[in-house]
């Protein structure tokens, strides 16, 4: 595995470095009536921000990460946006997820901790015990703990409510591992450059299944319709709870944050510039952002409003895309609504943003920069 050094100043320098000019967001007043894949946009105050990871909260409202700002945010349905410092300086929060004490609970992968806010925003930080882990994905487990990738010591981390960490190795060295979700029979996680989906059971029994061709470098992965879906180079896949795996071909050709919509589909961000939206049965459909090539949609979630949302990791704004007819804003949405659809303008830049490490595969020059 590469040095801790290597990881964070490769990870670091993906989301410092300027690959041009942001384009402002332009917002207007809003339709009478909202059409499914209709975008709001709205913008955060810190500059260059890069927001990262996005959660429902109980709270009714929308957190995620800032990982460059080292902030955690708060936004409403309504498009008021909080923000809340991390402690520890530098610490790149880069996922987010609900924890089962009605905390947010989140991954600070140059600190090595797990941190807890409350809706409140009070910050708790667990320190991890190895150095250089490098947290990055996170999810609550059926189990009521918090389960976290070690992308650093390519392990899966468990952590209890008091801090208590157990880990567990995954057998393929150098593996990447990056998203992770609960599901069926544990929590299941991508191994970018191994090119594997993973489960971990609530014993710590790892298994692992071999993508198709091993050069698909899943990214992530959520629970949904028929088991888990994850994003892939150019294909949205589904594993099934025994590991069958049925690959769709995305026409778009990016794909990174994925959740499970309000319509039932799965809802993905496409870093070329789009949120798509693939059915059961592998039908995509794509809802271009305006400007969004720029912007890099990154993360998705599911929103108390039956909306999905979403982070531009480069434009520093939430976006929303409304997932079901008529669900627009509401009277109480406040002034940031729907700007004007504009026709995909995307041109070529990396499908994933990932970095490369020594040692990287060959092959994987569309996953990483």
């Amino acid at each position: 595995m590469p040095g801790t050094p290597t990881i964070r100043r490769r990870f670091h320098r993906l989301l410092t470095a300027s690959l041009g000019a942001l384009l402002a967001v332009a917002v207007q007043a809003a339709p009478a009536r909202a059409d499914v894949g209709d975008v709001t946009e709205y913008p955060l105050t810190t500059p260059d921000s890069f927001p990262a990871g996005i959660t429902a909260g109980p709270d009714r409202a929308l957190w995620f990460t800032e990982s460059d700002g080292n902030r955690i945010g708060r936004i409403t349905t309504g498009g008021t946006v909080t923000e809340f410092a991390v402690p520890t300086e530098s610490s790149f929060p880069f996922d987010i997820t609900q924890g089962p004490d009605r905390a947010l609970w989140f991954t600070e992968g140059a600190a090595d901790k797990i941190g807890r806010i409350t809706t409140e925003g009070t910050v708790t930080e667990f320190p991890l015990p190895v150095a250089g882990s490098f947290p990055l994905g996170i999810t609550l487990g059926a189990d009521r703990a918090l389960w976290f990738t070690e992308n650093g010591t390519n392990k899966i981390g468990r952590m209890r409510l008091d801090g208590t960490v157990t880990e567990y190795a995954i057998p393929t060295p150098d593996s990447f591992p990056y998203h992770i979700a609960a599901g069926p029979g544990g929590v299941w996680f991508t191994e970018g450059i191994a090119g594997k989906i993973g489960r971990v059971d609530h014993a710590g029994n790892v298994t692992e299944y071999p993508l198709p061709t091993g050069f698909e470098f899943p990214s992530d992965i959520a629970a949904g319709p028929g088991g888990m879906w994850f994003t892939a180079s150019e294909q949205i896949g589904r594993i099934t709870p025994t590991g069958t795996i049925t690959l769709f071909p995305n026409p778009g050709g990016g794909a990174d944050g994925i959740t499970r919509g309000p319509d039932g589909n799965m809802w993905y961000a496409d870093p070329l510039g789009a949120i798509g939206r693939i059915t059961p049965t592998g039908e995509i459909t794509e809802f271009p952002v305006p400007g969004g090539a720029e912007k890099v949609p990154f993360n998705i979630a599911t929103g108390p409003d039956r909306n999905v949302w979403f982070t531009e990791l480069l434009g520093n704004a939430i976006g929303r895309v409304d997932a079901l007819p008529g669900r627009g804003p509401g009277p109480h949405a406040g002034a940031a609504q729907p700007g004007p659809r504009r026709e995909d303008s995307r041109h070529e830049r990396p499908r994933h943003l990932l970095p490369c490490v020594p040692g990287t595969p060959s092959g994987a020059a569309s996953f990483c920069r």
